[in-house]
């Protein structure tokens, strides 16, 4: 499932989770919910999660810690989606350009030539300037 930053997003996910409707999110209810997804999760793990992430200190979760839950995972996903980018933008420019994608791919182990990565780029180039910006990876990474 897709995260954006929408209040429904966050209902959807704590509704899952929340086994006897009462709005929180209880170490059990946690525990179960991922065993239904296959995850596994010891009871002492869980009441662990709970606790690390309980902003009021009732032992449940509430809308506002998933809430923060989610956008953390986010935070993670752009930071590493910056450190890849960062591997084929190896001169620092801010762009990845066709001589920075067939030196990454060498690297790989995949041989194309510099026609090639033009080719490449441009199926996910979309204002056609020839080389991907971060924006435009992010879009393709998607």
């Amino acid at each position: 499932m897709e995260i954006n930053k929408s209040g429904a997003q966050y209902d959807r996910v704590l509704s899952y989770f929340d086994e006897d409707g009462d709005g929180k999110i209880s170490p059990s209810e946690l525990r179960n919910r991922l065993g239904l997804i296959g995850g596994e999760l010891l009871q002492a793990e869980a009441e662990a999660a709970v606790e690390s992430l309980d902003s009021d200190g009732d032992g449940l979760l509430c809308a506002g810690d998933i809430e923060r839950l989610l956008e953390v995972g986010e935070e993670e996903k752009l930071k590493d989606l910056k450190e890849a980018f960062a591997l084929y933008d190896s001169e620092g420019c801010g762009f990845i350009t066709p001589k920075n994608l067939k030196k990454m791919l060498r690297k790989l182990g995949e041989r194309k030539s510099t026609e090639e990565c033009k080719m490449m780029i441009r199926r996910f180039d979309l204002n056609g300037d020839g080389l991907i910006s971060f924006e435009e990876f992010q879009i393709m990474m998607a």
